[in-house]
């Protein structure tokens, strides 16, 4: 009985993060300007990455996927994923700064792999 009155309270509570809106908005580089607070910037990978994300920073540029050339530059620290590169579509979590320069929080970065989304090849 009381098991079942604490999953109550827990799904409750779930359900009213979720409508409430909790939790971190998702932008685009398009989307940046004039947002305040924390976001969840997504974006692909373009140019070459410099620096070090456990000294004093990965520096990358994101490019936005539905508006190519509206690119934002971010300063990154923390564990790398292996699957980190030029061209990789990925979400880091962060601020941007009054110079324009978006910071994350250590250790945000996920990367997606294209080819998961696209549609399987039919055999020809």
């Amino acid at each position: 009985m009381i098991a079942l009155s604490v999953a109550s309270v827990l799904a409750v509570f779930l359900l009213y993060t979720s409508l409430a809106g909790g939790g971190t908005p998702s932008v685009s580089p398009s989307e940046l300007a004039g947002k305040t607070g924390e976001v969840a910037l997504a974006g692909r990978v373009v140019g070459t990455p410099t620096g070090d994300a456990h000294g004093a920073g990965l520096r990358f540029v994101l490019e936005d996927l539905h508006h190519p050339g509206k690119t934002v530059t971010v300063l990154y620290t923390g564990s790398v994923p292996d699957m980190f590169k030029r061209g990789r579509d990925l979400v880091v979590t962060g601020t941007q700064r009054a110079d324009g320069l978006f910071v994350s929080k250590p250790g945000t970065m996920i990367t997606k792999c294209p080819s998961k989304y696209q549609a399987a090849k039919t055999p020809g």
